[in-house]
């Protein structure tokens, strides 16, 4: 009997896979309606396939069915448009587990170009998100951006224009981000109150900040740690920030290379960090005010190191840059700290423990009496802040049918 249930349920699987078919978009007509009624109607399995053309389109698009492809014939060769969007929500919203985006582009949103919410296995591959009119407050905020999702696969992409993060990943777990590109937002990357990501292979080049990993107050997943940012490279950020009125990332200065805030266990090494002119790396509190008691505003287990850094530094856009720069001879060393250490965080009893490993030095060490407190500033310049060695977070592993091209 055992056998025989365990041939049932083979032959049912591959009935099933049998099933799975190709739903196929061709340009013209309602692309609105073509597009979304395939999206509709797709099974588990199936592909949606958006023929090569331009899709003009007046209104978000939307998938909830699991295990679902949506493939077009190439970044530049299927190309959805919202130049005619009335609506200011998302471009494409995925709301179901293991969804592939792949071979496509999307153009001019009026919010977020493509987003998933809440979903396991996402892909995003071979992609590009844009803006064409260039950097502006009007662009939508995010391009690829998977929120309150695990197992994430961003690669291949580019996004250029976005107001807020190129690429940016949110209240995830699980984490792959790789071989794409981000140009001209105002972040280029961002990893925000997120678990366990690598960053790797990427070029990050003329946007405001080129990588960030942030940690937030106030948000349903709290405590950011365990990323791994390595072998990108992150050059020239030199776009003026154009993020919107009141954004956090409009905080960031304009040529600030990477950017840790408030994370846990964040390790930097073998990137390229060349021509940015605010700083190569900077480590820094939040320094907004907050009301979540459970929140801890300081980076912690924070470990720099082996990364080919250039010329950076020269003009320091942060607030009191330019007298921190001279003090120490004229240019920002390539990591600068804020060196908030004796700090009690509300709601917490003690101070926080920090722990660093800043091997690529010269480093500046602000020493802040507290996040954001300039005025407190003592800059000292030390060959290396090392605290001892800080164990690095395990590879990202995400599952095999994810990764397969």
């Amino acid at each position: 009997m055992k056998g025989l249930w365990i041939g049932a349920a083979t032959a049912a699987l591959l009935a099933g896979s049998a099933q799975a078919k190709t739903l196929t978009v061709t340009p013209g007509g309602d692309a609105q309606e073509k597009i979304q009624t395939a999206l509709l109607d797709a099974k588990p399995g199936d592909t949606v396939m958006i023929a090569a053309g331009r899709y003009e389109l007046t209104d978000g698009i939307s998938l909830d069915v699991a295990n679902v492809t949506v493939k077009g014939a190439g970044a530049d060769k299927t190309v959805l448009s919202f130049d005619g969007q009335k609506a200011s929500g998302e471009g494409f919203l995925i709301t179901s587990n293991k969804v592939t985006v792949r071979d496509l582009a999307v153009e001019n949103c009026k919010g977020d170009g493509i987003k998933s919410k809440g979903v396991d296995q996402i892909t995003f591959r071979n992609l590009r998100v844009e803006w064409t009119a260039g950097p502006k407050s009007t662009n939508g905020a995010y391009g690829v951006y998977p929120v309150s999702s695990t197992n994430v696969l961003i690669d291949n992409v580019t996004v250029k224009g976005a107001s807020d993060a190129g690429i940016y990943v949110g209240q995830s777990k699980n984490i792959v981000v790789r071989n794409s590109r981000a140009e001209m937002n105002v972040a280029g990357i961002e990893i925000e109150n997120s678990y366990n990501a690598d960053v790797f292979d990427n070029v990050s080049t003329h946007n405001a900040g080129g990588i960030l990993v942030f940690d937030l107050p106030n948000l349903p997943q709290m405590g950011g740690h365990s990323t791994r940012v390595f072998r990108n490279q992150v050059v020239q950020n030199d776009t003026n920030n154009f993020a919107k009125k009141g954004a956090i990332v409009g905080d960031v200065p304009t040529g600030t290379g990477i950017m840790v805030m408030a994370n846990r266990d964040i390790h930097v090494f073998d990137n390229a960090i060349d021509q940015n002119q605010t700083a190569a790396v900077m480590v820094v509190s939040y320094t907004q005010s907050y009301d979540d008691l459970t929140y801890n505003p300081l980076p912690r287990d924070i470990a720099v190191h082996d990364n080919k850094i250039g010329k950076n530094g020269w003009a320091p856009q942060f607030p009191g840059g330019e007298v921190i720069a001279k003090a120490m001879g004229g240019t920002i060393p390539p990591v600068v700290w804020d060196g908030v250490t004796n700090f009690t965080p509300k709601g917490m009893s003690a101070p926080v423990a920090v722990k660093v490993h800043f091997t690529d030095g010269p480093v500046a060490d602000l020493h802040f009496a507290a996040p954001g407190n300039v005025f407190s500033a003592k800059p000292e310049v030390k060959p290396t802040l090392d605290d001892g060695p800080i164990a690095e977070p395990k590879p990202v592993v995400l599952p095999k049918a994810q990764t397969g091209q």
